[in-house]
């Protein structure tokens, strides 16, 4: 009997004898084995003889590639139930083994055979709704994951895992903070480094994603490595987190405060931490039975990064958008001789926002003149909002509410935290 990928096995070459999971590879040349200690192996199929040990170790059934697949996995009523949804990226990638790069290859039920320390900790289900790299995500596929989201939910889902890449997860944990009232924690996590590498953070992060879907937060949260050990994830507000780094393990932070909390990782225990300090939203007492979805986004909205120097002809194609998202210098700022032309799109119907480049702190044009000269010319400050998190904000605003404007200076799911005023 040839094994299959979940299988646990036993592969003997040149003397040397591995035992593990059989994982899915994108060569049919090789043999991927996850070892017990979490590592890959990669071992020629032609040099290796297979024996195999237990079959289907992780019962994870068959596998659908295809968006919008979904299976159940085998229940244990003890368990709490959690809803694995994958988009793609990195924590559900593998080495394409023909051109040496990494590539979008699993769909959730092989993300639970690529992480055996997930097996048991819950009850899952899984489903696909995109199998992407993250540079390709797109406002449609929000609508689609806020929509997935909600429906295992209503079917029962104690918590969501969204396998998601890391490049543009920021975006996406954004998007559904402002879509879904969540009852239940929804997480959002994935890896830097793929399973195929012994140095990966897909284990501990997709672990941490778990049990922060099993804990009290009704909140759309990112869960990754707090630092460059494997001792645990922080867990990061979905509309303050950003993005810090392009390849460490620990590259997500949460801007302008401190995470929501953390997941201690051992092996043999596993806790959630939250702070007692912190304020978020915890799963109510009646849970409701339709969770309603408003996903939908203005996409004729831009972000606009000033730089010094800057043609003032290349904001021409910002003419006739919906919204326009500027990352200004310091308390928001712009050059002097641009002003007259954001002038010019808000006359002209366009909603323009302003933020900072700065990582701390928020924007205020009521200090100098170039701010309140944006102001009168009915620019919107947008307080403390990140710059990427304000893009989708504006792009939900415009097709959610009447008045988009005021809405950009109301905060929603805590992208914009109350502004301090000095002691009187």
């Amino acid at each position: 009997m040839e094994p299959d990928p979940g299988d646990r096995v036993r592969v003997q070459r040149a003397g040397v004898t591995d035992e593990g999971v059989l994982m899915p590879s994108s060569d049919a040349e090789r043999l991927v084995v996850k070892l017990d200690g979490g590592y890959n192996v990669g071992l020629s199929r032609a040099e290796s003889t297979v024996e195999l040990v237990e079959a289907d170790v992780y019962d994870v059934g068959e596998t659908e590639t295809e968006p919008g697949a979904r299976s159940e996995i085998e229940f244990d009523e003890d368990r709490q139930r959690i809803a694995l949804i994958s988009t793609g990226g990195t924590i559900a990638s593998t080495v394409d083994y023909r051109t040496g790069a990494v590539t979008a290859r699993f769909d959730a039920e092989d993300v639970l055979r690529a992480v055996p320390d997930l097996a048991g900790r819950a009850n899952y289900t899984g489903r696909v709704v995109a199998n992407i790299l993250s540079e390709n995500m797109e406002p449609s596929i929000w609508r689609e994951l806020a929509d997935a989201v909600a429906e295992e939910i209503e079917r029962g889902a104690d918590g969501v895992v969204v396998m998601h890449g890391t490049d543009t997860m920021q975006y996406s944990a954004a998007a559904l903070s402002f879509a879904l009232d969540t009852p239940v924690p929804v997480v959002f996590t994935g890896s830097q480094r793929s399973a195929d590498r012994p140095s990966s953070d897909n284990v501990v992060n997709a672990v941490g994603a778990v049990e922060t879907a099993k804990s009290d937060l009704a909140e759309v949260v990112v869960c990754m490595h707090a630092d460059e050990t494997d001792d645990g994830c922080a867990i990061h507000r979905g509309t303050r987190v950003r993005k810090n780094h392009t390849s460490r393990r620990d590259a997500f932070e949460t801007v302008g405060g401190d995470p929501l909390g953390r997941v201690d990782y051992d092996p043999d225990e596993v806790t959630v931490r939250l702070r007692e300090d912190a304020d978020y939203r915890t799963r109510p007492d009646d849970r409701p039975d339709e969770i309603p979805v408003a996903a939908d986004m203005e996409t004729d909205v831009e972000l606009l990064k000033f730089t010094p120097g800057m043609d003032p002809a290349a904001m021409d194609y910002l003419s006739d958008k919906d919204g326009v998202v500027v990352e200004g210098t310091g308390l928001g700022h712009v050059h002097t001789d641009l002003i007259p032309r954001l002038a010019e799109f808000v006359d002209d119907g366009t909603t323009v926002v302003m933020t900072s480049q700065c990582l701390e702190g928020r924007v205020c044009d009521r200090v100098y003149d170039t701010g309140r000269d944006l102001l009168d010319a009915g620019v919107v400050e947008a307080g403390d909002t990140l710059p990427g998190t304000a893009k989708v904000k504006l792009m939900w605003a415009l097709a959610n509410r009447d008045d988009p404007e005021a809405t950009m200076r109301t905060d929603l799911a805590g992208e914009l935290t109350e502004e301090s005023q000095p002691w009187r």
